[in-house]
């Protein structure tokens, strides 16, 4: 009987969405560089990078994701010139990122970093294509939001036989064979539930990992707004037929 060889990723990519996030963003780039640096000391990865998605901030977020940019190499920003809203905003991220896995998350720090390390570790024993976390105690968001994400849960798993606890939460895993295979429509917050649709029905394999949630504590989410799931739900209905005739990708959910 062989022993499991843990495998090690060539680099390592995190990106974080960002609109008018100068309280949180120099936090959000400190707590991914402790983290990759842990995973660099135990040789897990060999290289990283820190990807800051400038959604045309209207605060002093562009100015200082430039300064932490040029105080470190390992950090890059890409700067929108218009606002294009999280959808927008993640496929900039995917699209920047050069890494073999890809990690997305949200500036406000929605769980503790050092999870990376165990989803990492869930990703390479299981030979998982993409990590979901899932919050494990959601009643810090608040009781409106927790209803409203249960039902766009529900909603997702009945139209699309998604078996995901929490798909729209930022915290999510991705190998560089997915990101080849999986082009993302959407500008909008349906664009979590699209990448997982996409990535399920190509034949990926996706596993969860439930997290502690800490919730924002600064700002204001725009999440829960009329606006926000009246857009989510406008871009699920416009997308389902492409949806549905998403086939799976031969040497999906293989590891090479």
């Amino acid at each position: 009987m062989t022993s499991h060889v843990p495998e090690v990723f060539e680099k390592l990519s995190i990106f974080f969405p960002m609109w008018n996030e100068e309280e949180y963003i120099e936090r959000a780039v400190g707590a991914a560089r402790t983290v990759c640096l842990d995973l660099v000391r135990i040789g897990q990865v060999l290289d990283y990078e820190i990807i800051v998605v400038d959604d045309a901030s209207t605060d002093a977020t562009p100015q200082l994701a430039d300064a932490l940019a040029a105080e470190d190499p390992h950090v890059r920003v890409v700067h929108h010139p218009h606002n294009r809203k999280l959808g927008g905003s993640m496929k900039s991220g995917f699209a920047a990122a050069t890494g073999d896995v890809v990690l997305y998350t949200d500036a406000d720090l929605p769980f503790e970093m050092a999870e990376l390390v165990r989803a990492l570790r869930v990703l390479d024993t299981y030979e998982a294509d993409v990590i979901s976390a899932y919050r494990l105690d959601r009643t810090g968001e608040g009781p409106r939001r927790a209803v409203y994400s249960f039902l766009y849960n529900w909603l997702v798993q009945l139209m699309f036989g998604t078996r995901l606890r929490d798909i729209n939460f930022a915290f999510k895993v991705c190998r560089r064979r997915v990101l080849d295979h999986v082009e993302l429509k959407s500008e909008g917050s349906f664009v979590d539930a699209e990448l997982v649709i996409r990535a399920q029905r190509s034949g990926f394999q996706i596993l969860q990992i439930g997290v502690d949630y800490f919730p924002r504590s600064r700002g204001v989410s725009t999440l829960s707004s009329f606006g926000v799931i009246r857009a989510m739900l406008g871009e699920m209905v416009r997308l389902r037929g492409e949806l549905k005739r998403v086939a799976p990708v031969v040497g999906a959910g293989h590891r090479p």
